[in-house]
């Protein structure tokens, strides 16, 4: 049998005809073995010994490639974009050119050099009057004795308490109960021709005092605020330097700290607590606690809602917020007196506050050593989209960031939208000349896979989407969109039936993809 090498060829035939031995068995099996063959034997022992295809001979073999139906991982952290590895330019593209927002509405975060800091107070007009200060305190509370002392102590005349200016030595007692700004007031100038050193000194002096933070006032109401680091002057809001490793939910650094990650949380399900809130607490409106082989929760329930004041007779669902609320979680601090005698005349007779029936099944679902106390509490409860970072696995600080103006999406939302909408989204996005420059080659890899994806009929799938949940022939199709991505030459691909599951319109596009990699892949 001759096969002609750089062409697309089909092997066809019946079922049980031999077409998977011949491709799988057979050719790439081969291939395999005198690609490890042509390895060393340290690096052989690791791979294990290969057995020889059942065939004489085969000659001018290239290295091969099996992509076949298997699923990916099972991995619930192994989505579409790791899959890919669109995720890793994805990062890197936030990484260079995004940048981040105050989370509270305090507008785009910048980072300034001492240099950039004072080529900007030098482009204002001619002639402006302005003081430069460093703000120390920034809305908290106290009287602050102790920081006027040490600024009188660092040499400092003037400082500004809630936009009043004072001598350091006259300002007058201030109202602990109530928030405080305290600014130094490090130097004066007026914008003119030889006070770059001056000006420089000043500012070093500033962001030393108040931990990176400046504000320039131009003394006619404007200032200027200014930060070292990644950080909102106004509230405070922090972002670590942008570098890939933060958009990854699979490092530490970036991974959101309530779900690690995941993007769900194992939570107790209200509608599983309460399946029917017609239902009153005496007609066993709580699942959780309604008697099987014990009465002591319903016990418990019982004198705790009397000595609370709760009608065990009233339908859940009309029950006060207040009381629903001590039912579910608790009564914090509150105790109340429980008396109850098991059924072997063990007595228990104490006052303690009410745990309430959430916080029960939190707690013994995790803190008990019986494998069926936890697995009836997790009877209660689901996964659930993660609360802090609302399913995009990220923390705050990553979330923060956005390519495109403050209307971009963040890299949480730019994987949440369909292949297609993502094609769109990074045909549009409107960067500026440097940022351009710095993105192009970026954006270039990450169109490269996605207009393949959608080539080949995966335009509705979402880059945040778990590979688990894939089918053989998606997944199939999503190894073969990682491999033209890796610009391997020379190489024999082997795939197996890669229009499975394909709708047949999209069989033509797929045929077109898998044409180009052949005139792609030809060295």
């Amino acid at each position: 049998m001759e096969i002609p090498r750089d062409k697309l060829v089909v092997v066809t035939g019946l079922s049980g005809s031999g077409k998977s031995s011949l491709a799988f068995d057979t050719i790439y099996a081969e291939g395999q073995r005198r690609y490890v063959e042509s390895l060393s034997a340290y690096a052989r022992q690791f791979l294990g010994n290969m057995e020889k295809p059942d065939v004489d001979s085969i000659d001018g073999l290239s290295p091969a490639i099996s992509i076949d139906q298997k699923t990916t991982s099972k991995n619930p952290r192994s989505t579409v974009g790791t899959a890919t590895e669109i995720n890793d330019y994805l990062r890197l593209l936030y990484a260079r050119v995004g940048v981040p927002y105050c989370p509270n509405g305090h507008g785009a975060i910048q980072s300034s050099s001492v240099e950039q800091i004072v080529d900007e107070v030098l482009a204002l007009p001619e002639r402006t009057r302005m003081q430069i200060l460093a703000p120390i305190v920034r809305r908290r509370k106290g009287q602050h004795k102790s920081i006027f002392e040490r600024v009188q102590k660092d040499g400092y005349v003037r400082v500004r308490v809630d936009g009043e200016i004072y001598d350091v030595t006259e300002v007058p007692e201030l109202s602990k109960s109530k928030m405080h700004n305290i600014e130094v007031v490090v130097d004066r100038l007026v914008n003119k021709d030889g006070i770059r050193s001056r000006l420089f000194d000043s500012v070093e002096a500033a962001l030393r005092l108040a931990d990176g933070y400046l504000i320039v006032d131009t003394m006619d109401d404007n200032e200027l605020l200014y930060s070292e680091h990644y950080s909102c002057p106004v509230c405070g809001f922090t972002v670590p330097e942008l570098e890939p490793r933060l958009f990854s939910f699979n490092a530490p650094f970036g991974s959101c700290p309530t779900c690690d990650g995941l993007g769900n949380k194992l939570e107790v399900d209200m509608d599983l607590v309460v399946p029917d809130a017609n239902k009153t607490l005496r007609e066993g409106a709580l699942a959780p606690w309604n008697p099987i082989s014990s009465n002591y929760y319903p016990a418990m329930l019982e004198q705790a809602m009397e000595q609370f004041g709760v009608d065990m007779d009233t339908p859940f669902e009309n029950l006060e917020t207040e009381e629903q609320d001590l039912i579910l979680y608790g009564s914090g601090d509150r105790e109340f007196h429980f008396h109850y005698v098991n059924d072997f005349g063990g007595v228990r007779d104490i006052d303690i506050p009410f745990e309430g029936v959430v916080t029960n099944i939190n707690r013994r679902y995790h803190e008990t050593n019986s494998d069926f106390t936890r697995n009836v509490m997790r009877g209660y409860m689901n996964e659930l989209s993660c609360p802090t970072c609302h399913g995009y696995r990220l923390n705050e600080a990553a979330l923060s960031v956005r390519v495109g103006g403050e209307n971009g999406l963040n890299i949480g939302q730019i994987s949440d939208l369909s292949i297609s909408d993502h094609l769109e989204e990074i045909d549009s996005l409107e960067l500026g000349e440097n940022e351009g420059m710095i993105a192009r080659p970026i954006i270039k890899e990450i169109k490269d896979r996605l207009t393949f994806l959608n080539n080949v009929g995966l335009n509705y799938l979402t880059l945040s989407r778990m590979a688990g949940t894939l089918s053989g022939g998606e997944s199939q199709r999503i190894r073969l969109a990682t491999q033209i991505g890796s610009n391997l030459s020379g190489v024999l691909y082997v795939l197996d039936e890669p229009s499975i599951g394909l709708h047949q319109r999209d069989n033509d596009r797929l045929i077109s993809s898998l044409k180009k990699c052949v005139t792609w892949a030809i060295p």
